[in-house]
């Protein structure tokens, strides 16, 4: 049961992540060829209120609930809990994107 419920958050995160990113338009290039690339920052909660886009919160709320069970999980899912943590936070960082553009 639970390795069902854990599948279908995870198949929803990873809906959400190529949905979002798939929607969200492309900003233009303007880096040099020269430039270093540099990592990611840790994807920040939300600080839209929660009365705006109530979906979108709600989705925050279930992947971060998701990736909580995930990072305890004492399975690793044959190396597929490191990915599943990797689309989570991924879609988290483009949910975010969603409610800043909003603004």
């Amino acid at each position: 049961m639970k390795v069902k419920i854990l599948g279908v958050v995870i198949l929803a995160a990873l809906i959400l992540a190529v949905a979002f990113s798939a929607s969200a338009p492309a900003a233009p290039n303007t880096a040099s060829a020269n430039a270093v690339p540099v990592p990611a920052p840790a994807p920040e909660p939300a600080k839209a209120v929660p009365a705006d886009h109530p979906e979108i919160h709600e989705a925050i709320n279930s992947l971060r609930h998701a990736r909580e069970h995930l990072d305890h999980a004492a399975h690793d899912f044959g190396g597929h809990k490191v990915e599943a943590i990797r689309a989570i936070d991924e879609a988290l960082h483009q949910l975010d994107v969603c409610l800043r553009y909003d603004r």
